[in-house]
């Protein structure tokens, strides 16, 4: 009788157990349902990360020049105008089937850049009218008291890239305030003056850009310095066929290439605005350098003190080799005496606006 009664209890569970199994299935989710677990996934942790502070014209033409490059499996967004950060955000994911990058994020809080490789600072005041350079300087300051600070708290071993005009001022700022090695802090400086250049220059020899080499160095604006000896197509130097190229007496008048680099800027924004587009396939040109380690030569914002007879503590650009970890070295190019003179007056004139800055 015993013996039957267990059988009877033992018969019961059996389907209890198996009524449960139905009922739990039948209470899946789709996810559950469509997904059969291998192993226990841990904590995901990004390889590639890039963070860009600020998503305005010119940190969104970085952010989709990054994301078309397909450089990160993590891509991070910074600002403090909530609404335009999420929206900037939502358009980007909405369109990750055509990306290969698994995860774009936002937040006002800079925790959310924490772990990056690469932090891409666009965000900072614009020159109002009647403003002084110095003034703005100060006002981008004080921002970058805020910025910096919490990138490296998140990002310590980060490599910062300044993308913030006055760039090369900002970008001494941003290592005195970070208080990284001069290695990891680099402005965008003058790769993009360097593209425009070459860009020029291939309209007027009627070959692609990539195949016509020139170099404009020193402050990423008014005073910079195209080096017009370094200018070839094919490792033909155009200096010795044509003698008088950059001078006053070059009938070709080679000196308006570099003008039109200077006062591109200001056409562009007279007619649209703001510059973007270029300037983001210029930073996304740079990371892709940094994230993949390829160690090509660009001409950015670094430390230029004990260079060419420079003394004080400016950043300026010099072509520089780029890998995973910054700046590894720099090219030292044979100067004219010109040239290395307008290099010396861009930094007495930068180191002039740094010495009146307030920490």
């Amino acid at each position: 009788m015993t013996l039957s009664l267990n059988r009877a209890s033992s018969k019961r569970a059996v389907h209890c157990s198996i009524c449960s199994e139905e009922e739990a299935a039948k209470m899946a989710s789709l996810k559950e349902k469509l997904i059969g677990h291998l192993a226990t996934s841990g904590e995901k942790h990004s390889n590639n990360k890039v963070t860009i502070v600020g998503v305005g014209a010119v940190g969104m033409a970085c952010a989709i020049s990054v994301l078309m490059k397909d450089l990160v499996d993590e891509l991070a967004l910074v600002d403090v105008m909530e609404d335009k950060l999420k929206g900037e955000m939502m358009d980007l994911q909405h369109g990750s089937l055509f990306l290969h990058t698994s995860k774009i994020v936002s937040g006002k809080d800079y925790s959310v850049s924490a772990g990056s490789k690469l932090v891409v600072v666009t965000a900072g005041a614009r020159q109002q009218e009647g403003e002084s350079r110095l003034n703005l300087v100060q006002r981008n300051v004080n921002i970058f008291k805020h910025i910096i600070p919490d990138i490296v708290k998140y990002s310590p071993n980060c490599v910062l890239l300044i993308v913030s005009n006055p760039v090369d001022i900002l970008t001494y700022v941003a290592w005195k305030l970070s208080g990284f090695p001069m290695h990891r802090v680099i402005g965008s400086g003058c790769n993009l003056d360097s593209a425009r250049f070459r860009y020029l220059m291939g309209e007027r020899l009627g070959i692609h850009s990539s195949s016509c080499h020139g170099w404009v160095i020193g402050e990423h604006g008014d005073s910079s310095v195209p080096v017009w000896s370094g200018m070839n197509v094919a490792g033909v130097s155009l200096k010795e066929l044509h003698p008088e190229m950059g001078t006053d007496k070059d009938k070709e008048n080679w000196k308006k290439v570099h003008k039109d680099v200077v006062d591109s800027a200001y056409e562009v924004i007279k007619l649209k605005g703001y510059t973007s587009w270029a300037i983001g396939m210029s930073v996304a040109d740079l990371a892709e350098t940094i994230m993949k380690n390829l160690r090509r030569v660009h001409p950015v914002s670094t430390m230029v003190k004990n260079f060419y007879g420079i003394t004080n503590e400016v950043f300026l650009s010099l072509p520089s080799v780029l890998d995973n970890n910054g700046i590894s070295n720099i090219v030292k190019m044979t100067l004219k005496p010109d040239e290395e003179g307008k290099l010396q007056h861009s930094a007495t004139t930068l180191w002039d606006i740094q010495k009146e800055l307030k920490f």
